[in-house]
């Protein structure tokens, strides 16, 4: 497995995250900070971030069915973290709808809606795209 840009995958991005009913309206057209992981130069995994300021956000971490519970996804999150690291982000927060065990696992907490930073807040992610009954989550870095 291979962890890779997302740029040059951009169709097979879109059609992982539409069939596994992620949005995709909103994402930056040049896949800006998505990485894929790859087996056989075939997509098998998907993450992304998007920056506001000092924060991340992640976005759209999704695996292939077959390939879920073999790290793809921990592998991707590790890429995501260490990106954020670099850039100096302080934290990195997310939305989820089906995942939140999982991201407990790797160190997220629960947080309340109005303790996020009102720039991640003002993303499509929190405006308009995820349902307000996701759970949001941060990971202070």
């Amino acid at each position: 497995m291979e962890i890779k840009p997302a740029v040059l995958y951009r169709d097979d991005v879109i059609n992982k995250l539409t069939t596994e009913n992620l949005p995709t309206a909103d994402i930056n057209a040049t896949l800006d900070d998505f990485f894929v992981a790859t087996e056989d130069n075939q997509v098998i995994g998907i993450a992304g971030l998007e920056v506001y300021g000092n924060y991340g956000l992640l976005r759209s971490v999704a695996v292939v069915k077959e390939w879920r519970g073999k790290g793809v996804a921990a592998e991707l999150l590790n890429r995501i973290e260490a990106v954020a690291g670099e850039r100096g982000l302080e934290a990195i927060y997310l939305l989820t709808e089906t995942a939140k065990d999982y991201f407990e696992g790797k160190g997220y907490e629960h947080v309340a809606r109005m303790d996020i930073p009102e720039a991640v807040k003002a993303s499509s992610e929190f405006t308009h795209v995820c349902q307000e009954s996701a759970t949001a989550m941060q990971k202070s870095l």
